[in-house]
């Protein structure tokens, strides 16, 4: 079972810089959305996780390569060569363009920036020199430029659209020496430095090139054809910097098309209508009972400030501007004002590490409306109707005999950053939200996984993250670590009970240890191939007596990218989920069965129904951090929700493989599944 490449890399470790990242983040999400989730990769990841596997494209941004080659010199490179090798993708953007070469050569006989030395992943097959032109320092903008680039057309014979040339922002990187030397089949020259270079270059001044390697390609550039200039900011202190900038914007079409046929000859499928990324909207809270809603608000009393008649709550992460009606269109000034405060303020005690390609979002204020005497209106929310959402609440719990009051309290934001980053983030918050307490978004701009990944997450997709006060009393007889099976599971019969009857009752959707949803993927229907369509996210911390979980699900409910959807598998004849009754379904079902868990703990019942949907009975797996053995999953352990493997060993001439009496628990928490691959793997 091959798994599909659906992920694009921008490599955020030692080396990279914010900047560089962030043009990355922004150009390649506008171009590559939905069918890629374009998300960052720290080199603790690119070291230590199964990213290959899912990778369709490994982006190293501008920096300093000479940080790449700390951090990943040995077995990182060896990684990212292998990838490339067996089919994979690089694309290199200045830093990533010398690192990707054989040779690196910067400002020789510059005492001050010199950097002269071999590279180990060689895809360019000689040097990479710079600074291509003059003027270079590190930290600034001073030896930036709007540099001139030829674009060989040739060798993009079926894309039309090319321009000849277009200015591109350049800032220290380099040409590819002598490349008409080794121009081949396996090395092409995609564009040429249009104005005189600063270093000798060989008879083509080459700033982009491309090259087969094995199976995969990859192209490096000198220049930097990610960068937009709308993301660009004037430089009062650089003599030039306006008519660099409007240089830039006047070729951002050109600039553009050449990106795109770059990402194009990589093997992408580019979006040719740009995805923008959107803006941050209004949050609406609201309840089933409306008087809910100022009994809320009345208990976040002690933790809510006041300027200017305004009521704030300033969270450990974000801002929150709890709007008055009268007040809705008039206060952004003051917010920005408060904004640039709290941010002054949290910087003044926080550091920063690697690069975040979302952080600017942390200072945008929070805005939450609450509706205490009505549902918020259609047209306030035209993407997801409370009414629907409320009668499906009050529907499904008739079915469920201990489901009722989960959801009651719901918060929905078209756009947000990230439903789990808003509450577990924000502990002063969360600490005043009750059980079931949930906030919902049509999609995210800095949606969270596992470890560091963090994506888009477009409409189309269930987005929800639910509060659980889980009692401290509880904690050594109802490990918290089984919630996110009771939530597997709560999505899986959610799903198949969404409505009676076929197709429902028989969707074809598992589980895979510890907390992803997949389904079968219904381009491949003579094929038992399944596809990821959903996740699980939980975050703990301690308050007042309860361990209280944020507890987050993502589900590709209607839009079939970058995977499939739940409305791919239904018959062409059935109506599509509805995200608003879906919600409510799983809500219900989330309740009951944690009703279940404080009663009985995880009992052999809830053990079966979790086996019932899972993906691994009797899958032979190996175990890395026990120097590769072969072992057989056999479940999960009841008291500590571990997983369990028996290793085995082939025995005679047929290689049957016989159980060694040895046996494994591994904890969810320290150990990474990857199914694709058989491989359970320790997690840094």
């Amino acid at each position: 079972m091959a798994s599909r490449k659906l992920n694009v890399l921008v490599y955020t470790g030692t080396g990279s810089t914010l900047e560089s990242v962030r043009h990355c983040m922004y150009s390649l999400r506008r171009l590559l959305s939905p069918n890629y989730a374009v998300i960052p990769i720290a080199e603790s990841a690119l070291l230590k996780e199964p990213w290959a596997p899912t990778c369709a494209l490994l982006v190293f941004p501008g920096g300093a390569d000479l940080g790449f080659c700390r951090a990943l010199n040995g077995s990182g490179n060896r990684q990212i060569a292998q990838f490339v090798r067996r089919g994979g993708s690089y694309l290199g953007f200045c830093a990533g363009g010398y690192y990707g070469a054989k040779r690196c050569e910067f400002e020789v006989g510059n005492p001050e920036l010199e950097v002269v030395g071999s590279r180990e992943l060689a895809f360019f097959p000689g040097t990479c020199r710079g600074g291509a032109f003059g003027g270079f320092a590190y930290h600034s903008e001073r030896g930036a430029r709007a540099a001139k680039v030829v674009i060989r057309k040739e060798v993009f014979p079926n894309d039309a659209t090319l321009p000849d040339a277009f200015s591109c922002y350049y800032n220290g990187g380099g040409v590819f020496v002598d490349a008409e030397k080794q121009e081949s089949g396996w090395i092409e020259v995609l564009a040429e430095y249009g104005d005189k270079l600063a270093v000798e270059s060989g008879a083509i001044k080459a700033a982009v090139v491309y090259c087969k390697v094995g199976e995969g390609k990859a192209i490096l550039t000198g220049p930097h054809p990610e960068f937009a200039a709308v993301n660009l900011h004037k430089q009062r202190d650089v003599d030039g910097y306006d008519d660099l900038l409007e240089a830039l914007r006047a070729d951002d079409v050109s600039r553009t098309s050449f990106l795109k046929a770059c990402l194009t000859k990589l093997g992408l499928e580019v979006n040719q209508d740009e995805s923008p990324i959107p803006n941050l909207s209004k949050m609406h809270l609201s309840s089933v009972n409306h008087t809910e809603v100022g009994e809320l608000l009345f208990s976040f009393e002690d933790i809510i400030s006041r300027e200017d008649g305004e009521e704030y709550i300033k969270g450990e992460n974000d801002l929150f501007h709890l709007e008055k009606p009268d007040s809705r269109w008039s206060m952004a000034a003051l917010n920005q004002s408060l904004a640039n405060e709290y941010q002054a303020s949290k910087k003044a005690t926080t550091g920063r590490g690697t690069p975040d390609p979302s952080a600017e979002y942390i200072q945008i204020p929070k805005s939450v409306v609450s509706h205490e005497t009505g549902w918020p209106e259609p047209k306030e929310t035209p993407c997801f109707n409370h009414a629907v959402y409320y009668s499906s609440l009050r529907h499904f719990r008739e079915k469920e005999k201990e489901a009722e009051e989960w959801g009651d309290v719901f918060m929905y934001g078209e756009v947000v950053t990230s439903t789990n980053t808003l509450l577990d983030k924000n502990p002063k918050l969360l600490s005043k939200l009750p059980t079931g307490f949930t906030l919902a978004a049509t999609t995210q701009v800095a949606g969270r996984g596992r470890g560091s990944n963090v994506w888009v997450a477009p409409a189309g997709s269930l987005i929800m993250s639910t509060v659980i006060n889980h009692p401290a009393q509880h904690a050594a007889t109802r490990p918290i670590v089984f919630i996110q099976y009771l939530a597997a599971v709560a999505i899986v019969e959610a799903i198949r009970s969404y409505d009676t009857g076929a197709p429902y009752t028989n969707l074809p959707v598992k589980l895979k240890w510890p907390n992803d949803i997949y389904a079968r993927d219904p381009s491949k229907p003579h094929e038992t191939s399944y596809v990821k369509i959903g996740g699980i996210l939980s975050n703990c911390a301690y308050s007042q007596g309860n361990y209280q979980v944020v507890l987050g699900i993502g589900i590709n409910t209607n839009n079939g990218r970058p995977t499939t959807s739940l409305d791919a598998l239904l018959p062409k004849s059935s109506p599509p989920f509805q995200i608003e009754r879906l919600l409510a379904r799983i809500l219900t079902r989330m309740e009951a069965l944690y009703a279940e868990f404080l009663r009985t703990g995880f009992s052999r019942a809830l053990e079966e129904r979790y086996y019932a949907h899972w993906l691994h009975t009797d899958q032979v797996v190996t175990l890395e951090a026990e120097g590769g053995v072969r072992a057989r999953v056999l479940g999960i352990t009841r008291d500590w929700g571990m997983l369990r493997a028996e290793e085995v060993r082939a025995d005679g001439p047929g290689g049957v493989l016989l159980p060694t009496g040895k046996v494994w628990a591994l904890q969810s928490d320290e150990n990474s599944f990857d199914f694709w691959r058989g491989l359970v793997r320790r997690k840094t």
